[in-house]
């Protein structure tokens, strides 16, 4: 306990000693956490997304405008025996013209210059969570698919996959970049400690000679990186959470209809933490690698 309370009161002072280098450390430290920290945002916001989009995920089954109401019945038959169906909804062609000029006010107007109904007749079919994920309803569309009468399939699931795959790929890049934030962070991290260190020669060459142990004279510059750490990490935390809440006020309405009426949502508390922990570790390891050259 000693030679931490030591290593704690002595990286402190360092830190003082060398505030303007020591903030350009804190400003590499926290520039690689805001990468990885707008990351991790990013992604943690399009799972909660697609997690929600997935639960409510459904199908539609277009029909041919020269359907009878046997070929739609048998459809309707093969839906309801799958188990993989947790509700249906036929939606004839006004229904459907009805949806498209109450849903894309916008364009409503185009409607008039019709001549015929361009809106095929269709059944919407809410799926159960559980038979998306054993492949029922991907067994379900290719049957209702080959039926007679059916003119197209639309499975939610498809390009919820396709998200998930570039929601993958751009975090893989993104940790990429991130960790070599991190070990140019940890660079700087090392040669403000270096410089402590030499500014501190004379005083570790007594500790040496009087016969200090390693962690009186290593702890405190690993103390200095750690701290160094932790302070970028909150900076990047600061700044994440000001940037939210700016994109928040200033775009929370139009983000509310993908969202599905839902909210952005900031990072978890845990999440936060390890970034804090990240930091350190980042810092840490830098002091740990300037301090080698300290004995």
């Amino acid at each position: 306990m000693r030679a931490i309370d030591y290593a704690l009161r002595e990286g402190w002072a360092g830190l003082w000693r060398t505030r303007g280098s020591s903030a350009l450390a804190v400003v590499a430290i926290a520039l690689a956490m805001m990468v990885l920290g707008a990351l991790l945002l990013l992604t943690w916001n399009v799972e909660q997304m697609l997690a929600r989009w997935t639960s409510a995920a459904e199908f539609s089954v277009y029909l041919r405008d020269e359907a009878t109401s046997e070929q739609r019945g048998e459809i309707e038959a093969l839906i309801d025996e799958s188990g993989a169906s947790a509700g249906r909804e036929y939606v004839s062609k006004a229904e459907a013209l009805t949806r498209f000029r109450r849903e894309f006010t916008e364009l409503a107007s185009l409607t008039e210059t019709f001549d015929d109904n361009p809106f095929p007749a269709s059944v919407e079919v809410r799926v159960r969570p559980e038979a998306g994920a054993d492949g029922r309803v991907e067994a379900l569309v290719e049957r209702v698919a080959a039926l007679p009468g059916v003119a197209d399939v639309r499975y939610d699931r498809q390009w919820l996959d396709r998200i998930a795959s570039a929601l993958g790929a751009i975090r893989g890049a993104g940790f990429a970049l991130a960790t070599l934030m991190a070990v140019a962070a940890a660079l700087t991290v090392a040669s403000v400690v270096r410089l402590a260190l030499h500014a501190r020669r004379d005083e570790i060459e007594i500790m040496q000679l009087v016969g200090s142990p390693i962690a009186f004279i290593r702890g405190p510059f690993v103390a200095e990186g750690l701290m160094q750490g932790g302070a970028g990490a909150l900076v990047a935390l600061a700044v994440l959470w000001l940037g939210f809440t700016a994109v928040g006020v200033r775009w929370g309405t139009e983000l509310s209809t993908p969202l599905d009426g839902g909210s952005l949502g900031f990072l978890p508390a845990r999440i936060c933490a390890w970034l804090v922990v990240g930091g350190m570790a980042v810092g840490g390891a830098g002091g740990l690698a300037a301090s080698r050259h300290a004995v």
